[in-house]
């Protein structure tokens, strides 16, 4: 059957996971904040015959800028030396899958945490999952107003709450593991950076 490894540095959390089929047969799961490059090749080591897998899976994003790239550059080295092609997900994909597993209710909306005090933030619906709008930055009043009463899932709802406390709210991060939950549709996009914004340098004119 064939093996997936599956590694996930987009936000806080590094994690990694080893699928055989759909089942997880090892995974790890740590929220360092920063520091992923230094924890996520000892992660993977740890893992079954050192992580080795037929294909490997990356979050491409959005969530951390360095996150995401030390991610990607890490799929992409394994996945060349060991001669294996890499597919990439977006963190508000698996979030989305995650948070229907567990009982919420879609439509629900992915709200990460996207720095300058703003929040990515991406609509899903359910069977099959899918998102119902684009990837979006925002202020939190403004992902409040786009919220409507849909939940919300993901490290930004931090943001959100002390504007409207009332707000059906699940804090989250992504985890590897619950890659499985992906459909393949979601789980095929080019090993590139969602980065969710433009990056804040820019050249000159």
């Amino acid at each position: 059957m064939q093996r997936t490894l599956v590694i996930d540095t987009a936000t806080a959390a590094c994690s990694v996971a080893l699928l055989e089929g759909d089942q997880v047969i090892a995974a790890g799961h740590d929220v360092v904040g920063r520091g992923h490059a230094e924890r996520l090749v000892p992660m993977i080591s740890a893992l079954p015959h050192g992580g080795r897998a037929d294909e490997i899976l990356v979050d491409v994003g959005p969530g951390s800028f360095t996150g995401i790239r030390v991610g990607i550059a890490a799929a992409r080295g394994l996945a060349l030396g060991w001669g294996v092609p890499v597919r990439g997900y977006s963190s508000t994909a698996l979030l989305a899958a995650a948070a229907i597993a567990d009982g919420v209710k879609a439509p629900l909306a992915v709200v990460l945490e996207g720095g300058h005090g703003e929040v990515f933030m991406q609509g899903f619906t359910a069977l099959p999952l899918e998102p119902s709008d684009p990837l979006v930055s925002l202020r939190p009043d403004a992902a409040i107003l786009a919220l409507g009463d849909r939940p919300a899932v993901g490290s930004g709802v931090r943001w959100l709450l002390p504007i409207d406390p009332g707000l059906q709210a699940h804090d989250a991060l992504p985890d590897a593991s619950r890659a499985n939950l992906l459909p393949a549709s979601l789980a095929d996009l080019p090993p590139r950076p969602l980065y969710g914004r433009a990056p804040d340098a820019k050249l000159p004119a």
